[in-house]
């Protein structure tokens, strides 16, 4: 594809091109090792990286044109003069200057695969807790008429395939979102359900997706570390519902969908007006304003009953999953599926019932205890909170909680979290969660602080063990019958990471292996 036609596909602002030469590109990324001669090389200042600093690279190595943005010489000529002694540099190929690399890339990325997401009826789902949930069980109630794809935490599904989308990001990096929705479209799929982050949008990972609906779980307190306040956090979550605005018209009415009695609701509604976007609401409490509601919630250890009633139908319908933060997850889903898709109630109930469980999510563990032991993602304070209150349904016994908060990301969770763990647990072991370069002891410190603020005892209701195998299997050894062990923070991931190094680690092999008997000792903190 020629230079020329993937510039055009990037915004309407204005671009400083070194030359007019016009080179094929056979391939496009931001990542200088994987340049060969052909490549459109994208540069950009990262979180943690400055990747002009790659440039010189990229051009040694063939790229046939630069993006980048403005004011990356600095760090590219640092770099060439690191390799000018040792390389003959090729000439510079022709330089495209932009003010957001990030944002180029995905618009670049999505010219490269044909605009994959305007040949997509494109669903966002977004919120702190409860998207991958909420993507699921749209997936299968959509499954009973279309051909629907799904791109979450914990995985893509496409066609008849499953894919693994990484480690630790929620929402895919662009070209590999792109990708997808290009995989998808040749695999014949009609709807994309796409999780989509905060970070997502900071960093224009879903930039070029063309959404025609938008949903909402939630927005509680999360990657503060990012943001900087709670009230700029629902800022960029908005940033979703306000693309609907501006993407491309494919015949789906453009609809936001809003949690009625969460706190984001009067505010992404009046953003919403000014938009002139339409935007339909749900409610576990029956909020006047909402279009989808339940009712006579019944609770019970291994299923939720409920009502729903929706602007045409009233149904009965029954999960498998606990707590009514699911039913409000069904809810949001059902909306969608209900006066979006216009589903009939038997293919939402039977969407409803069909998802029996998320990886990770309140995934039971059972290896012949006399105790019920359950892993769960809840690395937030509102889903911990969640997550600890449906556990103390679950079980005449004690509450016994493993868990940790992540280094390099929102400090004050460390504080918020203790405090709720001593307001619901009778145990718990503070332990490691990807501390990344932070001091795992400091991290464990601010949380075992904030117990001891609130009358948490050390030794008598808590306890500090930095390696996670051992957290989880000192907890499993003090379980009786009737009680409930659970491990919070890291659900279906697979890797842990320590300095920046990941680590292979899955919290449900830990606490089967804790459960046989033998803690699970593979990360670093294993031989301190």
């Amino acid at each position: 594809m020629k230079l020329s036609k993937l510039l055009a596909a990037l915004p309407a602002y204005e671009l400083t091109q070194s030359s007019n030469d016009d080179p094929d590109i056979t391939r496009i990324t931001a990542d200088s090792r994987q340049v060969e001669p052909g490549t459109l090389f994208v540069a950009y200042r990262g979180v943690n990286l400055d990747s002009h600093r790659f440039i010189p690279d990229a051009i040694a190595r063939g790229a046939a044109a630069i993006v980048s943005e403005e004011g990356g010489e600095e760090a590219m000529r640092r770099r060439e003069e690191e390799l000018s002694p040792h390389r003959v540099l090729a000439s510079p190929p022709p330089r495209i200057t932009v003010p957001d690399g990030r944002e180029s890339l995905a618009h670049l990325s999505a010219a490269w695969h044909g605009f994959p997401a305007r040949r997509l009826q494109m669903v966002g789902i977004t919120g702190t807790d409860g998207k991958t949930t909420t993507t699921n069980f749209l997936y299968h109630m959509l499954c009973a008429g279309h051909k629907v794809g799904m791109i979450s935490t914990v995985n893509a599904v496409i066609g008849e395939q499953t894919l693994d989308t990484g480690l630790h990001t929620t929402t895919p990096d662009s070209p590999d979102v792109q990708r997808y929705l290009a995989q998808m479209v040749e695999a014949g799929t009609e709807i994309c359900l796409l999780e989509v982050t905060s970070h997502g949008m900071a960093h224009h990972r879903v930039t070029a997706c063309d959404f025609d609906v938008a949903i909402v779980t939630n927005i509680t307190h999360e990657h503060l570390d990012l943001h900087g306040s709670l009230d700029a956090y629902r800022a960029a979550k908005a940033g979703l519902f306000e693309s609907l605005a501006t993407a491309a018209p494919k015949g789906l009415p453009k609809t936001a969908i809003l949690n009625c009695d969460d706190w984001s609701f009067e505010y992404l509604k009046a953003r919403l007006a000014v938009h002139n976007i339409a935007w339909l609401g749900y409610s576990v409490s029956g909020h006047p304003q909402a279009s989808v509601t339940a009712h006579d919630l019944v609770y019970r250890p291994d299923k939720t009953q409920f009502t729903l009633r929706s602007r045409s139908h009233t149904f009965t319908a029954e999960t498998t999953l606990v707590g009514d933060y699911n039913v409000s997850n069904c809810l949001a889903a059902a909306t969608a599926a209900l006066e979006v898709f216009h589903l009939s109630p038997a293919q939402v109930q039977q969407g409803i019932a069909a998802l029996a469980g998320v990886p990770g999510r309140m995934e039971r563990i059972h290896e012949g205890q006399p105790f019920m032991a359950v892993v769960d993602f809840a690395h937030t304070p509102n889903a911990l909170r969640r997550s600890l209150t449906v556990a103390r349904t679950l079980t005449p016994g004690r509450v016994i909680a493993v868990f940790g908060c992540a280094g390099l990301r929102d400090v004050e969770k460390r504080v918020m979290m203790g405090q709720i763990a001593t307001e619901l647990a009778d145990l718990t072991f503070i332990t490691a969660e990807d501390p990344r370069t932070e001091n795992l002891d400091a991290i464990i410190a601010a949380t075992a602080e904030a117990m001891l603020a609130q009358g948490a005892i050390e030794g008598q209701t808590f306890e500090r063990v930095p390696d996670r195998g051992r957290a989880i299997y000192r907890a499993v050894q003090l379980a009786g019958p009737d009680d409930i062990v659970i491990a919070l923070g890291k659900g279906h991931e697979q890797s842990m990471c320590f300095g920046e190094t990941e680590y292979p680690w899955d919290d449900r092999q830990a606490m089967r292996s804790a459960l046989r008997g033998q803690p699970l000792l593979i990360l670093p903190t294993a031989t301190t």
